[in-house]
């Protein structure tokens, strides 16, 4: 779900969230993303905002992904519509409950990847709230009102913004403002008041680090971000951040490590397809993905971790040590926490294993790496 380095063309014009003058006042370097102008970095740094979020709390601005809601007249009724569309089981999804999945084209390739989630409210049964990447929201909004039955409909939530607060110390933060935030499982969420101002609050995120997902009304978005970055536990975290967060938690970059070639079962999301569409199908590209969940896919999503210091960028071609072309790197760079390159790519599934020898070709040297287990970093979701 997270989609930074996604390019915008120079003549596009660019839309901005409602925190873009906030961003501006605390000094970000703004850049262009996704069709907006967001903050790839504050004054302190990339290393000193990653290192921030890990060991405090950071706040992200997050209001360029859709928000959307899909309606009708119950909630087996709405679940079965999206279950079209996505493998994951959501007929079974608890009320209050969030699940991520992914919109599938008909090869079982990956239009895009979404959080779903359940309201919890009785009065709301047959509402699922939807997020989805900025990159390809119009697209995603397309192809889901193209295939909904009569008696369901898409509802774009174009008056909400969204924010992201993560860190060890987000939990007790967020709880002076929100009541019940602290006791908040994993993956669920609340329609609730932050400081009396009505929002939607998720327990999840896209950073490894246990932390909410706040969804309020655009107009009140500036009076909750600056509340939080009052705590002098908070600061605010550019995209530049939240990409290196993402990939030493071994997360998927949407439009780099999964895009319409990829399979969930090739990407090692098999996770997210639950046991009931596993044997049932009924989504898109089911008998493919389902022969690759029984007999393996033929190429996987592994972590590689190089030796020196130089980092692999992606594209970088992935050989074995005789020097046999086996795969490319997807998303690479350096990790502030791991403190070294790392990077991500596909591979022939016969060299998936961890601990398995490569080469990565940087700048066309050989460099001496190996194939290794994911996360980089250890999760620290509250279970």
């Amino acid at each position: 779900m997270s989609e930074v380095d996604v390019a915008t063309p120079a003549t596009e014009l660019l839309k901005r969230t409602p925190l873009y003058d906030m961003h501006v006042r605390l000094g970000a370097r703004i850049v262009p993303f996704a069709g907006y102008e967001m903050p790839v970095q504050y004054k302190d740094g990339i290393i000193a905002e990653h290192t921030h979020t890990r060991t405090a709390a950071g706040l992200f601005d997050v209001s360029h992904m859709g928000q959307a809601f899909l309606t009708g007249p119950d909630h087996e009724t709405v679940a079965r519509a999206l279950e079209a569309l996505v493998p994951a089981d959501i007929v079974n999804l608890a009320p209050g409950r969030q699940r991520y999945s992914q919109l599938l084209n008909e090869d079982g390739g990956i239009l895009d990847d979404l959080m779903i989630t359940r309201s919890a409210d009785p009065d709301e049964d047959g509402v699922l709230m939807l997020v989805v990447n900025a990159s390809r929201k119009n697209e995603d909004y397309a192809h889901i009102e193209a295939r909904l039955p009569a008696n369901v409909r898409l509802l774009r939530a174009e008056n909400r913004a969204l924010i992201a607060l993560q860190g060890p110390q987000a939990a007790a933060v967020l709880s002076k403002h929100v009541q019940g935030a602290a006791d908040m499982p994993f993956m669920s969420a609340m329609t609730t008041t932050f400081n009396g101002i009505d929002c939607h609050v998720s327990r999840s995120g896209y950073t490894g680090e246990d932390g909410y997902e706040i969804s309020v009304n655009a107009k009140r978005i500036i009076a909750v971000a600056e509340r939080l970055i009052d705590h002098a536990e908070v600061k605010p975290i550019g995209l530049g951040a939240r990409d290196s967060l993402r990939l030493e938690a071994g997360l998927c970059l949407y439009g780099h490590d999964i895009d319409e070639t990829t399979t969930p079962t090739e990407a090692k999301l098999n996770w997210s397809i639950q046991k009931r569409r596993r044997e049932e199908g009924g989504f898109p590209g089911a008998a493919k993905i389902q022969g690759e969940l029984a007999g393996g896919a033929p190429r996987a999503r592994v972590g590689i971790l190089p030796e020196g210091r130089a980092p692999a960028r992606e594209g970088t071609e992935i050989q074995t040590p005789d020097g046999t072309p086996i795969g490319k790197v997807t998303s690479g760079g350096f990790g502030p926490t791991l403190n070294g390159p790392l990077a991500m790519g596909y591979v022939n599934a016969r060299f998936a294993e961890p601990g398995t020898p490569v080469v990565l070709i940087v700048r066309g040297k050989p460099l001496v790496a190996k194939v290794v287990s994911m996360p980089f970093v250890p999760h620290r979701y509250h279970r």
